[in-house]
């Protein structure tokens, strides 16, 4: 008599979906502040660069906090930093609300504080997500994994824009912080109940655990069962080899560069079009989703076609690679407006260039890939430090090339100009993409306690 084995149970696939969850509140709370902006300038009296200040506050707690949020993650667990992570970034967005019963100085830096809070709180997210597709996901099904979950920021926009729109209109500017943050909140406690390591999950089976493992999933970085408690990582020593690898400094230098097609996007993109573009207010606002849903369409499409790639028995650089270059060339396609004055066609060709930037956007698989079992979530950290540190940059020299110039034109070559670097570097530098090895030692056993 012989026993039919259970087929395999598909939980990765829910861990997935908590992952897309938990990424577009994400970035619809980045988004709160864009969206409640005019009514709280308005209301506290504020100047256009206080305001300036208070936008780029995320930006850099977000970049200085990557590092040790990565440490974080190694040190203690994807579970529990990520759960940390949910709740205070959320309980750090529902204070906001709580601004306009200050004012003045007083409004301003409690503005200012709590939006840095929340980019520091921020920080670990993205290395989480790249440190549980690592362990959750086969190398044939992680592109298709990184891709959805990096998608999720820019349904955020399509999903969450018009909902915040509407509480700003019907329920005051507070509304979108409390709403947004309460929402958060609530996620942070589906988190701690749905999430757990591929060997440490109640509802998996012993088929999908075979199949995951041997597919090239780390099932043992997540595990209970992994004494992270009774070792030391050197991180300095972790560090330094990290960034003396060609392969991924290429990786997190290129992610610079496509995060500057990002943050065009998310800050000047709606300027473009009321200045340069002559459109309303209004009509820029609805124009300005199209491209976020042609950058999602891609960002799906982009990880799907990786992954068939593998399939079909392509190496995992070519698989990786060929949907980076083609699709940062399309994207390179926005330097067309400058050529064209209708305004239909303008926003045909900025959506073609976010669907290429959303194909091109694999490097969170590739960061899966490559990052060490050691320091998974470091190499996640240095990967997203660079890739925000365009947050920063982005914005001041788009604004000072307008200032020398009084056009856009300037720098849609210089947003298109990136994401030529980044194909560089893919092409050039990144060489065989594949699991990095420290060539010293990083991690050191602990004695016991007695």
């Amino acid at each position: 008599m012989t026993t039919q084995q259970a087929p395999a149970t598909r939980v990765r696939w829910l861990i997935l979906a908590i992952l897309f969850a938990v990424t577009t509140i994400n970035y619809a709370d980045r988004a709160t502040i864009a969206i409640a902006g005019p009514e709280i300038k308005k209301l506290l009296g504020l100047s256009p660069v206080q305001m300036g200040f208070v936008f780029s506050a995320f930006a850099w707690s977000y970049v200085l906090a990557q590092l040790p949020g990565g440490w974080l993650l190694d040190r203690f667990g994807t579970k529990i930093t990520y759960f940390f992570s949910i709740f205070l970034w959320s309980l750090f967005t529902m204070l906001m609300g709580t601004v306009g019963f200050l004012t003045g100085a007083a409004a301003l830096t409690a503005l200012f504080c709590l939006r840095l809070a929340v980019g520091a709180a921020e920080a670990p997210s993205f290395p989480g997500n790249s440190r549980l597709a690592s362990s959750w996901f086969p190398t044939a099904e992680r592109g298709t994994a990184a891709a959805i979950f990096n998608s999720a920021q820019y349904f955020a926009t399509v999903l969450f824009g018009p909902l915040m729109g509407w509480l700003v209109h019907s329920y005051g500017w507070q509304s979108v912080f409390y709403v947004m943050g309460g929402l958060g909140i609530v996620m942070s406690m589906i988190w701690m109940k749905m999430v757990y390591g591929p060997k440490d999950h109640p509802r998996i089976n012993a088929a999908e655990l075979a199949y995951i493992d041997a597919g090239g999933a780390l099932i043992d970085l997540e595990s209970k069962d992994k004494a992270v408690a009774t070792t030391k990582l050197d991180t300095g020593s972790a560090i330094r080899q990290l960034l003396g690898n060609r392969m991924l400094l290429g990786v997190y230098i290129g992610q610079y560069c496509i995060n500057t097609l990002t943050y065009f996007f998310l800050t000047w993109f709606p300027v473009y079009l009321v200045t340069e573009r002559h459109m309303t207010i209004l009509k820029a606002g609805f124009v300005a989703a199209l491209p976020a849903v042609a950058g999602f369409l891609g960002g799906v499409l982009g990880g799907v076609i990786s992954d068939r790639l593998i399939k079909r028995g392509f190496s995992l650089s070519v698989a990786r690679k060929t949907p980076i270059v083609c699709g940062l060339l399309l994207a390179m396609s926005m330097i067309i407006c400058n050529y064209v004055e209708t305004d239909w066609l303008v926003i045909t060709v900025m959506s073609l260039a976010f669907f290429g930037k959303g194909v091109g956007a694999l490097g969170w698989a590739v960061v899966a890939d490559t990052s060490p079992k050691e320091a998974g979530g470091l190499s996640g950290a240095l990967f997203n430090t660079f890739g925000n540190t365009a947050g920063i940059t982005t914005p001041i020299v788009i604004g000072y090339i307008l200032q020398e110039t009084g056009s856009f034109a300037g720098a849609l070559v210089f947003v298109g100009a990136n994401a030529a670097v980044a194909i560089l570097c893919y092409v050039l530098m990144v060489g065989e993409i594949k699991r990095f090895e420290f060539k010293t030692p990083v991690v050191t056993k602990l004695p016991l306690a007695a």
